[in-house]
């Protein structure tokens, strides 16, 4: 999806800065992460008047993320949108993103994300027991590294978030080098699907 057609299509200016706050699809998550997010576009927006946030809400939650909004940035130039998280991908400058599927197609889009995560405490200490990896996120998992920033439960305050996404803003060389590393992980995800799936049930129906 075309960068400039998408800034264009959003109404977003050659000059202007734009984040996109995603901050999941269901509501139990939303309710976590939401307050965050909007929390790091108020200490943005304070540190540098003039930026621009979009966030793409799925259908049906539009009331629910339109209330957080009020309650945690009533002041801040956040524009909610139906949906169109591509669009808000293909447009922004940097992502603050709900780990998860998001975090993936933020990758495919070549964007600099700070990824958060928030969950209810005991699922947070069930999680802790696992010790599944040390990423939580999709990109430092198929780097094997934390190349991008995650923040998480405790961690996930909205200044520590904010000061996250200004890393990004402010160091267009990191940034390129993160871009050129997400074409990397582009390039090995894209296989020929089709034939791939058509070979593997040939080999079930020959065994």
């Amino acid at each position: 999806m075309p960068r400039e057609a998408s800034r264009a299509a959003l109404g977003i200016g050659a000059g202007e800065t734009l984040v996109a706050l995603l901050p999941g699809s269901r509501r139990s998550e939303i309710g976590y992460i939401a307050p965050r997010l909007f929390g790091a576009a108020v200490e943005m927006s304070r540190a540098r008047p003039g930026l621009r946030f979009v966030v793409p809400v799925v259908p049906g939650l539009r009331d629910a993320v339109e209330a957080l909004r009020k309650q945690y940035a009533p002041d801040a130039a956040i524009r909610l949108l139906d949906g169109q998280a591509h669009e808000a991908l293909a447009a922004c400058d940097v992502t603050l993103v709900a780990s998860g599927t998001a975090t993936l197609e933020a990758t495919l889009f070549k964007r600099p994300m700070v990824v958060v995560y928030v969950m209810h405490f005991l699922s947070w200490q069930m999680g802790k027991l696992m010790h599944y990896q040390p990423w939580v996120s999709l990109p430092n998992i198929l780097l094997r590294e934390h190349a991008v920033p995650e923040l998480l439960q405790g961690g996930a305050t909205p200044a520590k978030i904010a000061a996250a996404a200004f890393k990004w803003l402010d160091d267009p060389g990191a940034a390129e080098s993160l871009r050129v590393r997400f074409e990397g992980i582009h390039r090995s995800l894209k296989r020929d699907t089709g034939a791939l799936a058509t070979a593997a049930i040939e080999s079930v129906l020959a065994a």
